[in-house]
């Protein structure tokens, strides 16, 4: 989700809530202690060098149990940090404290913003020789001379 999406997304709502991918709500009384732009230069396995930039959020859960966000003031904070950090519309990646600190990625069911699940991937699949898909092969195309029977003692 881009960063002028949730700004969007942010004006037509009441309240702010995030639902962490195992449907649970982040409790209500979070702050976002963080708005930022993240740059990430480095090189696949592969020797190709990448750069990617993603807006961070960091979510955290206090003890302040009567502190509300409102959108308003989210708006206001993404405005400013747009300005100051000169923020583009970027894909927006959130971090919230769990056992460690996960990195989630961002959806909106309606309601709700949605901390989806992140996996890490090779990124130079075709440098690392890993195959696209396991070949399938049937028993039938398995040659024959190399087999055990069944009661021939070779298993």
């Amino acid at each position: 989700m881009k960063l002028s999406e949730i700004k969007s997304k942010l004006k037509q709502l009441d309240k702010i809530a995030f639902k962490l991918p195992n449907g649970e709500l982040v409790p209500n009384h979070f702050h976002v202690t963080e708005v930022g732009k993240i740059t990430k230069n480095f090189i696949d396995c592969g020797g190709t060098v990448r750069n990617e930039e993603v807006v961070n959020f960091q979510l955290w859960n206090a003890n302040d149990y009567d502190h509300r966000l409102h959108p308003e003031k989210l708006i206001n904070i993404i405005e400013l940090s747009e300005k100051i950090l000169k923020i583009e519309d970027l894909e927006v990646e959130v971090e919230y404290q769990a056992e460690t600190i996960g990195k989630f990625g961002l959806d909106f069911d309606g309601t709700n913003f949605l901390l989806t699940s992140k996996q890490t991937d090779c990124l130079a699949q075709d440098a690392c020789g890993i195959p696209a898909e396991k070949p399938k092969l049937q028993f039938s195309e398995i040659p024959a001379q190399n087999s055990c029977a069944p009661g021939s003692g070779c298993c």
